[in-house]
């Protein structure tokens, strides 16, 4: 059974939906492979982030943060290598 076995995406006015199928009675198979496709487009996360308002100076600073944990990680990585 292939992903797109059990997964059919419609477009619906105002969004996505999923169609989850059920294939062998098999519930637990079908919920892991929901679970993970919403964690790989990121769902999880973005629910997180919506669920108290950001005002926009907190969301630039929060954003100039992680950039620069990212380019501290970044500069970590290449500091072993020299």
């Amino acid at each position: 059974m292939s992903h797109d076995d059990v997964f059919n995406e419609k477009s619906v006015k105002g969004g996505e939906t999923v169609e989850l199928k059920v294939v062998d009675g098999n519930l637990a198979k079908a919920m892991r492979l929901m679970k993970r496709k919403l964690q790989q487009e990121g769902l999880f996360r973005e629910m997180k982030k919506r669920r108290y308002y950001e005002k926009p100076s907190a969301k630039r600073k929060r954003k100039q943060k992680e950039s620069l944990q990212r380019e501290r990680k970044r500069q970590r990585k290449l500091d072993r290598f020299d």
